[in-house]
Order: structure tokens, then sequence, then C-alpha cells
């Protein structure tokens, strides 16, 4: 059974930063792509990055591009994903995700 579980998120200032992790269990991580994804309040998911399975293709998407950046540790079984200057429109549930199944996610609410 594939298992998701994020952390790291919190409360944080604009233009601060926020490394989020992505456990993953039940599957074989270090040949799978994996996903970020996000809700904000009151809207859809929209997509954030993906990463393949051995970590040197990364996409992002343009609301984060320059300011995001995923990585993952195959011998950790873990994805991360590194957010950096922070905007208040970066709030929401951010979630990692493998062929549609994703976590319980992790909140990131940036505010001053």
């Amino acid at each position: 059974e594939v298992q998701l579980v994020e952390s790291g998120g919190g409360l944080v200032q604009p233009g601060g930063s926020l490394r989020l992790s992505c456990a993953a269990s039940g599957f074989s991580f270090a040949t799978s792509t994996m996903n970020w994804v996000r809700q904000a309040p009151g809207k859809g998911f929209e997509w954030v990055s993906t990463i393949n399975s051995g970590g040197w293709r990364t996409t992002y998407g343009d609301s984060v591009k320059g300011r995001f950046a995923v990585s993952r540790d195959n011998a950790k079984n873990t994805l991360y994903l590194q957010l950096n200057s922070l905007k208040t429109e970066d709030t929401a549930m951010y979630y990692c995700t493998k062929d549609g199944t994703k976590g319980q996610g992790t909140q990131v609410t940036v505010s001053s």
C-alpha cells in the first residue's frame, strides 16, 4: 500500500523559507517519479513540481519557478521541497503524490 507522509509546514513571514519532507513507503520509491501539488483555501489543486526517479530531471509550475526546489534521497525514501522567497499566495496545503495518491498534506501559511 502506497503511504506518503508530509511534514515541515508552518507559519512563515513573506520572504521566508521552509523545507517540506515526504516520507514514502509501500512501493519502490527509487524507481518512481514523484510530484508536489498544493491546494489553496477555496481553490482546486495546483501542480507545483515533478522530479524523476533519479532526481536529475525536475520541472516546476510557473508560479514557483526560481523560488522552489524539489529533491529526493532515494536511500531514505524521502522527497523534499525547499520553499524560498515565500509569498502570501503560496499559502496552501502541500501534498506529495505518486500516480494520484497523496498523503494527508502539510499546511504552509505565509503571513506577516
